[in-house]
């Protein structure tokens, strides 16, 4: 017996209940994922210190903050709906790397100088920070 025809014979094993139960669990898995994954349009940016919220602010003008933590002064950037930290006094510049956040739930941290910026949409994205 050929290959080709042990995949036909496994193929006609399967029922049409079958083939429907594979379709509806095909498209519960793509419907799951694009709701889950898909983050919503961020509509205001917090920027806090030390876990205290310095600002709550909209995303809709141009503004920046400068934020004075434990090494220095850390500059946040708010332009076109988005937002970055601009400079930090920190060694790494691990945050000022991350570059612009553009969707709810992006979020830039500053651990040395112990800064934050989070942007906060209607959805909220899930993330292990969620639990």
């Amino acid at each position: 017996m050929s290959q080709q025809t042990s995949s036909f014979l496994r193929l006609s094993l399967l029922r049409p209940g079958d083939w429907l139960v594979i379709g509806a669990a095909a498209t519960l898995t793509v419907w799951l994922a694009l709701s889950a994954w898909t983050a919503g349009t961020p509509q205001r940016a917090v920027i806090r210190l030390a876990g205290k919220i310095v600002a709550d602010t909209p995303l809709d003008h141009a503004q920046i903050f400068s934020i004075r933590g434990p090494l220095g002064i850390t500059r946040v950037e708010i332009a076109s709906a988005r937002a970055r930290i601009a400079s930090d006094p920190s060694p790494r510049q691990i945050c000022v790397k991350q570059g612009w956040l553009t969707h709810a739930g992006d979020s830039a941290l500053c651990l040395p100088n112990q800064t934050s910026v989070e942007l906060i949409g209607k959805h909220r994205l899930y993330d292990s920070l969620s639990y």
